[in-house]
């Protein structure tokens, strides 16, 4: 089925995409993600500009295939362009963040999966360059069991592929000096710490727990801030967490790959 500007206006809007279109839920566990926006008068009008990013996703998600850790490629099309793919069952990472307490054995299940969300892509080539709470998905895909998906790849680099989607982490999800701030397998990596972080605390690094930023001026605020302090290698204390260890290392540049601290990862699992 083709979805025209005409006929999304009767789906619902779930919500924004960063800055490069609008989800839609079309059907029973499908979204389409459109590079398009809505005016002030409610019509929805495509965004031409952003279209390069859903061509390398699609080319990406392509590669990336039909795998559990990762938000699945129904379809494309061209007009107004967009994705097809799978819903998420329970919403994002995120939202379960601001809600409130997760329990411990989901922490130590979500620490592990979204590990090897970044050692599937890596293996495949991919670098995701924008990994935090946002971009990972819930999803029950067996009955009573929550599982982690890494979605959004539309700032992603992929050599092979020839595709530099000229993405970057965002302030708490990345070094401030990275060398040129061209997106390596490292800099999946330290935001990969942020995000371990984040999941076993509820908040992101250098923030008091709330979810939501109130205003902007309290966004730039706290980029200011997190930037600084990561500048100065000042990151939070994470010797009494779960998994601590592994979230200094990934800060620290201490792995030279995920699947090192997926190693370590399963290690301590099998002790917890």
């Amino acid at each position: 089925m083709e979805y025209n500007l005409d006929t999304l206006q009767q789906y619902e809007q779930l919500s924004s995409v960063g800055s490069t279109g609008i989800l839609f839920r079309v059907g029973k566990a499908r979204i389409f993600k459109a590079a398009v926006c809505i005016l002030r008068d409610q019509q929805i009008q495509p965004r031409p500009t952003v279209e390069k990013h859903y061509v390398a996703e699609e080319k990406i998600l392509t590669r990336l295939g039909n795998h559990p850790r990762v938000v699945r490629l129904l379809g494309r099309q061209t007009t107004p362009r967009g994705l097809l793919l799978a819903e998420a069952s329970h919403g994002g990472l995120q939202q379960y963040l601001n809600n409130g307490d997760v329990p411990h054995p989901l922490q130590q299940r979500w620490f592990q999966q979204a590990i090897e969300c970044v050692v599937y892509i890596h293996s495949k080539g991919v670098i995701h360059s924008d990994l935090r709470p946002d971009n990972f998905l819930i999803h029950e895909a067996s009955p009573g069991t929550l599982d982690l998906l890494l979605c959004d790849f539309g700032g992603s680099v992929c050599e092979d592929l020839d595709i530099d989607g000229e993405g970057l982490p965002d302030a708490g999800f990345s070094q401030p000096d990275d060398q040129d701030n061209i997106p390596t397998p490292s800099t999946d990596l330290f935001s990969l710490g942020s995000v371990l972080y984040a999941i076993v605390t509820g908040h992101w690094p250098h923030r008091e727990p709330g979810g939501l930023f109130r205003s902007q001026e309290e966004k730039e605020k706290y980029e200011n801030q997190v930037n600084d302090l990561f500048r100065r290698r000042e990151f939070p204390d994470v010797k009494d967490l779960y998994g601590g260890d592994i979230i200094a290392r990934c800060w620290t540049r201490a792995y030279g790959t995920a699947a090192d601290a997926l190693r370590d990862a399963n290690s301590i699992a099998k002790t917890s």
